[in-house]
């Protein structure tokens, strides 16, 4: 069973810059891989899918963070750049081995989760 955790989190001032990594237990070679957030009182809302050949973003984070992998490593990154207050939340990475859809619900393995906070 893969086990993901996550790393990078913090708090920084609005504009400003995070990378988080996600390292698999395992190797997620030709898996999906997922970054989801989830704020205080909000859903679970996805950030970035990436897969064998598409990696796709939210429209909130378009153009304004980066998701890559590394398959020697087992991780998967997620740049994130001019982030906002609006941007703070919990971050999840998550995996799966078929299913690279934006509901949470078809992902079988996540992180615990690092906090991003963003003040203004």
């Amino acid at each position: 069973q893969v086990q993901l955790v996550e790393s990078g989190g913090g708090s920084v001032q609005a504009g400003g810059s995070l990378r988080l990594s996600c390292a698999g237990s395992e190797s997620t070679y030709g898996w999906c891989m997922g970054w989801f957030r989830q704020a205080p009182g909000k859903e679970r809302e996805v950030v970035a899918t990436i897969d064998w050949t598409n990696t796709r973003y939210a429209g909130t984070v378009k153009d304004l963070f980066a998701a890559s992998k590394d398959d020697s490593k087992s991780t998967v990154y997620l740049q994130m750049n001019s982030l906002k207050p609006e941007d703070t939340a919990t971050y999840y990475c998550a995996a799966d081995s078929a299913f690279c859809g934006l509901s949470p619900a078809g992902f079988d393995y996540w992180g615990q989760g690092t906090q991003v906070t963003v003040s203004s």
